[in-house]
């Protein structure tokens, strides 16, 4: 049973706060908050119980270096302007100003480390390594409370050997990703439909053989639906298609009418003449893409009309939906036609209807959906997909009894 910060009380303690605060931005600003709000109810909890609340995350990818273009800065601005009191932020993830920034914590405050990504002992392979960081990290608080969700599906110091050395809880966020992700897999309200897209259907293939059992449709656009459509034997020109994939795409699709799932595929797609927003572009049928003027040259970049209403159909007739992947390139406007039909009919899905965190909840948000009228958007759509895919996630694990 998952360790929860349900009922516990952390007045007086130093709580390291293991958050997902992985947002994007652009030139020193940032873009899309989700994150930043989603972790708040469990960061004003703990405030609220008079803990001292040291908060840790990574952002991007610094390869084990300071970089300043990864500088967690911003965040602690945005933290501040939320939260509504001032935010300590430690220029270093471990070490005296580490320490430093801490100490000066009164019950209630609240510190943001630096990156932990700049310490090569985050990300290792080698758990040694994690595991010195981990101690290092340690002497900064009295307990862990784990709700990163998006990183759970990593063994990182922060996520896995941390919660070895210090007593350690799941969050609330991470408490209410799980009860959702349990929604969908056992015994979920019929009819349950999941809808797949973004690029490539090999991210895919775990969760579409875990969940073909358990669904009744099966929606599948976005980049990926191309290596789909070439099993079936239809040129796909310059869209994007893994070739080493489409043995492996018909043996699912006999899966699916083996066990009487609908497969819904796009009869219609949005072929472009390059990968820009100012491409032209035509709606061919699906199994005509070369057809268009681009001839073999032109690429695929969204789900036609007549298929973004069926895709929407599908949602809106069922009572529990999964949506992972974007059915185009919605950051171009003349390509997110078809994310933008999902979004809109999840959100009138009488039962449970879910945003599988990654590009998907990035699209709900550029598009300008209020995230109120869904669901639940995920914060990890890699660790969502793992769950769903039956594995073991090692930031879980560590904090079960």
């Amino acid at each position: 049973m998952l360790r929860s910060i349900k009922g516990q009380s952390f007045a007086g303690k130093r709580v390291i706060l293991r958050c997902d605060l992985n947002v994007p931005i652009k030139d020193g600003q940032i873009t899309d908050d989700g994150r930043i709000r989603a972790s708040l109810p469990t960061i004003k909890m703990l405030v609220e119980q008079g803990a001292s609340v040291v908060i840790c995350s990574h952002l991007g990818r610094p390869e084990g270096a300071p970089d300043a273009k990864y500088s967690l800065a911003p965040v602690a601005e945005r933290l501040e302007e939320l939260l509504g009191q001032p935010v300590v932020f430690s220029e270093e993830t471990v070490g005296p100003k580490a320490k430093a920034a801490v100490k000066m914590l009164a019950e209630g405050g609240v510190a943001l480390l630096e990156n932990l990504r700049f310490n090569p002992g985050e990300a290792s392979k080698d758990a040694t390594e994690r595991e010195a960081f981990a101690k290092e990290l340690a002497e900064l608080g009295d307990v862990l409370v784990s709700d990163g969700f998006g990183v759970v599906h990593r063994k990182q110091a922060s996520v896995y050997e941390l919660a070895q050395v210090v007593p350690s809880y799941a969050g609330l966020l991470i408490s209410n990703e799980l009860d959702v992700l349990k929604r969908l897999t056992d015994n979920p309200e019929r009819p349950y439909t999941v809808v797949l897209g973004g690029s490539k259907v090999s991210d895919k293939l775990g969760v579409i053989g875990h969940l073909l059992p358990k669904v009744d449709k099966l929606v599948i656009g976005g980049g990926m639906v191309f290596t789909v459509l070439a099993a079936l034997g239809h040129k796909v020109g310059k869209s994007l298609l893994e070739a080493d994939q489409i043995d492996t795409v018909k043996g699912f699709l006999a899966q699916a009418e083996e066990l009487g799932v609908e497969v819904v595929l796009p009869t219609d797609i949005v072929v472009a003449s390059g990968f820009s927003k100012d491409a032209s572009f035509e709606v061919v049928k699906a199994d005509q893409i070369e057809s268009s003027s681009f001839g073999d040259t032109g690429m695929g970049l969204d789900i036609g009309p007549d298929s973004a209403v069926a895709f929407a159909a599908a949602v809106a007739s069922s009572k529990t939906v999964f949506w992972n992947g974007p059915m185009g390139v919605f950051e171009f406007e003349n390509f997110a036609a078809g994310t933008k039909a999902v979004a809109a009919a999840l959100m009138g899905v009488a039962g449970l209807g879910v945003v599988g965190g990654g590009d998907s909840a990035a699209a709900v948000r550029a598009l300008g959906f209020d995230e109120t009228k869904f669901g639940h958007i995920s914060t990890g759509g890699g660790a969502s997909l793992e769950y769903l895919e039956g594995k073991t996630l090692p930031g879980l694990e560590v904090l079960n009894d």
